[in-house]
């Protein structure tokens, strides 16, 4: 049986921090729920496409339509062996859920992996468990974790840092480093 993996999106979730993980973690062989507040399975979410283009801050593009495949109402997280939070436009808004919040602290009080990238770190800040954890994150939410009592780690656009069960990256150019330290944190490994 395939162990499961919860994904939280949301509209304007970022393309690439949505439609990579699932597909990589899929391709291994979990189950990864893509779960949304008020969607349900088979509703989709908007992407956005954020790119690196020299002006000083990312620009948006309207991405594609992701299909959520489980009802957010149906979560336990007893079922998962972790999480990922993309980044996006999504963890802005979707932070203001008490149940989002709520799965987040579960995940960490049962020392799960818990992946966050980009704007991912937001909703960790919102649920209270960056105090004296290293995390990074896109560098305009540096101040959300300094302020929830975080160490922000300023790492180039390709790495990622693993604090214990908490592993966190800047954008989706980490998505080789942050992904290989997800599944070692998750137990699994893979050889060529």
């Amino acid at each position: 049986m395939a162990k499961h993996i919860l994904m939280l999106v949301g509209d304007y979730t970022e393309d690439y921090e949505t439609m990579v993980p699932f597909q990589f973690l899929t391709g291994l062989g979990y189950t990864v729920h893509a779960v949304c507040p008020d969607k349900k399975n088979g509703d989709t979410v908007a992407t956005a496409i954020h790119d690196f283009e020299g002006e000083q801050t990312y620009s948006e593009k309207r991405g594609h339509n992701f299909v959520i495949n489980f009802d957010f109402d149906a979560v336990k997280t007893q079922d998962y062996v972790g999480l990922v939070i993309p980044g996006g436009r999504a963890p802005e808004y979707l932070r203001m859920n008490a149940r989002v919040i709520e799965i987040v602290k579960e995940f960490d009080t049962a020392q799960k992996p818990i992946a966050a990238v980009c704007h991912g770190p937001q909703i960790l800040a919102a649920a209270g468990i960056l105090q004296g954890r290293t995390c990074s994150a896109y560098p305009a939410c540096a101040a959300e974790v300094k302020l929830a009592g975080g160490n922000f780690a300023a790492l180039a656009v390709t790495e990622a840092v693993t604090d214990g069960h908490l592993i966190t990256a800047p954008a989706w150019p980490a998505h080789p480093a942050w992904m290989a330290q997800f599944i070692k944190a998750l137990g699994a490994t893979v050889q060529i």
